[in-house]
């Protein structure tokens, strides 16, 4: 079990498409939308987790379409997001100086979605959990249990870290959200989004 957290949570705090995602909302919506983006991720690996626990997403992977076309469209999702987020880098640094800002509710699903369709539509994600909890799981006798508890363990610890990360942004976050600070970072995290999904789209089964 021990085993099993700490390569959990290295494995959670490599930087990628989570971590520029939660930044760039949390920068641009403030504490709230970063805790609602970190949210709406694992809700997405929760989904991946479970149906690894049951098999399905041994199935996803063992199809070549099915994996395909979840890729197309998680390369889209993510270059799209790129674009936007490098196109908020110029509006950004436009701006004169400006303080992230409470999400208004009818923004809040949006942060949520942002987050969810990350994970949920990333076939990575759906790879890792079939390849790297059965390293951990029993041979004989109590799997599925075993499965579920290991899933939920693994979508704690990836809420307690990004919560931290979250508030760490929102402390030091009068430095970075200066228009030219800001700026850069969003466009750096702009052009990370847009690298993941080309990595994404060279991704196979």
């Amino acid at each position: 079990m021990w085993t099993f957290l700490a390569a959990a949570l290295v494995l959670i705090v490599i930087p990628g498409p989570d971590q520029a995602l939660i930044t760039r909302n949390a920068l641009s919506g403030g504490r709230g939308a970063g805790l609602l983006t970190m949210l709406g991720g694992a809700s997405g690996l929760t989904i991946h987790a479970t149906a690894a626990a049951l098999g399905v997403s041994a199935l996803l992977v063992a199809s070549a379409v099915a994996f395909t076309a979840l890729k197309v469209v998680g390369t889209v999702y993510l270059l799209w997001m790129g674009a936007q987020t490098i196109r908020m880098a110029r509006r950004t640094a436009r701006q004169g100086d400006v303080t992230a800002v409470q999400p208004p509710a009818t923004s809040r699903w949006r942060y949520v979605r942002h987050g969810f369709l990350s994970n949920s539509l990333n076939p990575k994600v759906a790879l890792f959990f079939v390849t790297f909890l059965p390293q951990f799981l029993p041979t004989t006798g109590g799997v599925l249990g075993r499965s579920l508890l290991l899933s939920c363990l693994f979508a704690l610890l990836y809420v307690a870290w990004f919560s931290l990360y979250v508030l760490t942004v929102d402390r030091i976050g009068a430095v970075l959200r200066r228009p030219r600070v800001r700026a850069r970072i969003e466009r750096v995290t702009g052009m990370l989004l847009i690298g993941f999904g080309l990595h994404l789209a060279l991704q196979n089964a």
